[in-house]
């Protein structure tokens, strides 16, 4: 699973961070780069960090605006984890992906808006869709520039997470 981890204290940068859980451990990347690092929690929201040799002891506390407050011995950093589905559309922006791709809905939901019709020529990032959940609009956009080969959803149509709405070729 990834992360775009927002780091506030430290110059605000945007850091990706990607962690995978392995047998006993975590393999970690950061900005694409491995990391030697283990954690273990030693009391409630307080973990050991092992971290390319050096022990560090890290307080985390959530705030009220759904950031992380994190504190160590010499720092402490605010931690905001952006929306992962806010982050795979940002990513399709700088490597759009590649051959037919299936257009899912990433939420149950009702379609309220064709934006595009079979036939027609798109762009990455291109909306095609408004789906309504949860009183809310959203926006299904494409994730390559190229040609809707079929439209599997048409308005006023209920649709479940996952399910195709159309193809893009």
């Amino acid at each position: 699973m990834k992360f775009e981890i927002q780091l506030a204290g430290a110059n605000g940068q945007i850091r990706i961070v990607e962690l995978v859980r392995e047998t006993d451990r975590w393999r970690i990347t950061l900005d694409g780069l491995p990391i030697d690092a283990d954690a273990t929690e030693i009391a409630p929201n307080i973990f050991s960090i092992l971290l390319n040799g050096q022990s560090h002891e890290v307080r985390v506390a959530p705030a009220p605006d759904g950031a992380l407050s994190l504190q160590t011995a010499h720092h402490e950093f605010t931690a905001q984890v952006i929306d992962p589905r806010a982050w795979r559309g940002r990513r399709h922006a700088a490597g759009e992906a590649q051959g037919r791709q299936q257009v899912v809905a990433p939420m149950p939901g009702k379609v309220i808006l064709l934006l595009v019709q079979a036939g027609d020529a798109v762009e990455a990032g291109q909306g095609l869709f408004v789906v309504e959940a949860m009183k809310m609009q959203n926006e299904i956009r494409s994730p390559k520039r190229g040609t809707v080969e079929r439209l599997l959803a048409k308005e006023g149509q209920p649709v479940n997470a996952g399910e195709v709405l159309c193809i893009v070729v």
